[in-house]
């Protein structure tokens, strides 16, 4: 599986990686993974430098859905996501679809970067 994860529940914390191909299912597995521990509103790191888009553009639209759909059930955490330039412009529309929750959201190119940010948000968030 080209997707790689875990789930801190004491630091309210989801990191991911993603290396190689990543289909449809892997995406929607991960979601599912987050959404079965009741991690959404946790922080998120993810680093998807490594990654390789296989999705069809009528998948990617079938992706950003799901993630709207799990914006409307509830709070959703800060979102740190590590990025080639590159890749920042392939999922542009994916990256519209994060971004459309009521949460803190920026994308890095480096590990480091994103690590520090993420570190600086609360692990709570108030309702809005």
């Amino acid at each position: 599986m080209p997707l790689y994860w875990t789930i801190d529940s004491k630091a309210r914390l989801f990191t991911g990686v993603a290396e190689g191909n990543v289909t449809l299912t892997d995406a929607v597995d991960l979601l599912e993974a987050m959404a079965g521990a009741k991690a959404m509103a946790y922080r998120k790191l993810f680093d998807g430098r490594a990654a390789a888009p296989t999705m069809t553009p009528d998948e990617m639209l079938s992706l950003c859905a799901r993630i709207r759909d799990y914006h409307d059930q509830g709070m959703m955490g800060a979102l740190a996501l590590v990025a080639t330039p590159e890749q920042t412009m392939v999922f542009a529309r994916l990256l519209g679809a994060l971004a459309s929750a009521k949460r803190p959201i920026r994308v890095f190119t480096t590990p480091r970067q994103a690590r520090n940010w993420i570190e600086d948000q609360p692990k709570e968030r108030a309702a809005p």
